[in-house]
């Protein structure tokens, strides 16, 4: 199985339009800095998964009949934008699994044009999907959200965004089936209280309490990039930031 981070920014990806912090500078002068808009690339047995669909470029990066399914983690615009073009390609219905939102995005649920959109997931209630076991995870947001535990003979990698926290009934699955790789949302530095997504601090204080898994940092906003650079060594051994086309590979 394997991962690829497609992009690992937030909802202003990197650089930021108009900023002129030293992390948007850095990503203005070299672009492997940059970051776009949070999504993955899920690998396995010659299938492929999108997670989140809003590559800007999604028809050259995807190729028809490249993509066996989507899974969403939620229906905010930053994550699901490019189904709004992906629904009317000449293809063959494209399944999407999604959590329970009845009020999905926009029109997509009344013209959904070959997304084939699954019976919402339940969490903890695991699925197959061809060799895949799939196990959604609730997660703590201002929409219904769901991460992924995706499980396969060699291991387990987590998909955690977006989310303040992890629930318990969440966490209490991690810790039954420990992943190697654990992808979270961490969009902010530590003094940040947002309400709908980590800080540094808390992610810090999961990764400690689950140390034999590996925590990668996404859904990265330019300020914990520009806290990052200014204090380099914050990290704990088992943490680090992620990167757009990074892989993960069991």
């Amino acid at each position: 199985m394997k991962l690829t981070l497609v992009g690992t920014g937030n909802v202003q990806a990197s650089p930021l339009y108009g900023c002129e912090c030293l992390a948007c500078q850095r990503a203005r002068k070299y672009p492997s800095y940059a970051r776009k808009l949070c999504s993955a690339l899920l690998e396995s047995e010659g299938k492929q998964w999108l997670i989140d669909a809003n590559h800007p470029q999604w028809a050259s990066r995807f190729p028809a009949h490249s993509l066996s399914g989507i899974f969403l983690t939620h229906y905010h615009m930053d994550h699901v934008q490019a189904l709004f073009n992906m629904r009317w390609a000449i293809h063959p219905r494209l399944p999407v699994y999604q959590p329970d939102d009845p009020k999905g995005c926009d029109d997509l649920f009344k013209h959904p044009g070959i997304l084939d959109f699954q019976p919402p997931l339940k969490a903890n209630q695991a699925i197959q999907v061809e060799h895949l076991r799939v196990i959604p995870l609730a997660l703590n947001h201002s929409k219904p959200c769901l991460g992924y535990l995706f499980c396969v003979a060699q291991g387990r990698i987590a998909y955690l965004t977006d989310t303040k926290g992890i629930p318990d009934s969440s966490w209490q699955q991690l810790l039954r089936q420990p992943p190697k790789y654990v992808v979270i949302d961490c969009s902010n530095p530590p003094s940040s209280k947002a309400k709908n997504h980590n800080n540094l601090s808390e992610v810090l204080e999961l990764a400690h309490a689950l140390p034999d898994s590996h925590w990668l940092l996404t859904h990265i906003g330019h300020e914990l990039d520009e806290y990052l650079l200014e204090h380099p060594d914050c990290l704990s051994p088992n943490v680090s930031v992620a990167h757009d086309e990074q892989c993960l590979i069991l």
